[in-house]
């Protein structure tokens, strides 16, 4: 994020991302029924939201919980949505984590659906800019075409009816 964002926005931010990170927990939760980090790490970010008390050790163990549990399994679905789990709350520490659980959701998306990727990725970006604030969706959109590997790109450009930063350097020889 280039300015200062308010404590208003971040947590518009973190609200988002907990959504995006929510969307896709079932498949963590379904593999490992028994594993809750990435789900007390969802609950940690929303608790932020709500009352605004903000503990480092408790947002920091939360979102080192959601990585461990992440780490912990060889099923690429549940591992992307744990690790949404773990950017979802690092929101309330640093506004741009709010990204993360983003596109984690279309790793996960990706993952499950590797025969109809770019539809499902399709549709999943599409939700995301639904749910995000308007004023600012400018800012994810750069975020993106700084961040974002090439096949995502693509697929958001279609979405979008326009072509990627990548692209359009591409095009010119940069």
């Amino acid at each position: 994020m280039k300015e200062a964002i308010s404590k208003k926005d971040q947590k518009s931010l973190a609200i988002w991302a907990a959504d995006c990170a929510e969307r896709v927990l079932p498949f963590f939760e379904d593999a490992y029924p028994k594993e809750d980090r990435p789900r007390k790490a969802i609950n940690a970010c929303r608790k932020w939201v709500r009352t605004g008390l903000f503990r480092m050790q408790d947002i920091r163990k939360a979102s080192l919980d959601a990585h461990a549990a992440a780490r912990s399994t060889d099923n690429l679905a549940a591992r992307f949505a744990a690790r949404a789990a773990g950017q979802a709350v690092a929101t309330a520490h640093v506004p741009q984590h709010a990204y993360g659980p983003a596109y984690y959701a279309l790793k996960v998306v990706e993952a499950v659906n590797p025969d109809d990727a770019e539809a499902e990725i399709a549709k999943e970006f599409r939700w995301q800019l639904r749910h995000l604030p308007r004023h600012m969706r400018k800012e994810w959109m750069d975020w993106q075409n700084r961040r974002l590997p090439k096949r995502f790109l693509r697929v958001l450009g279609k979405v979008n009816g326009r072509k990627s930063v990548a692209e359009r350097n591409k095009k010119r020889g940069d």
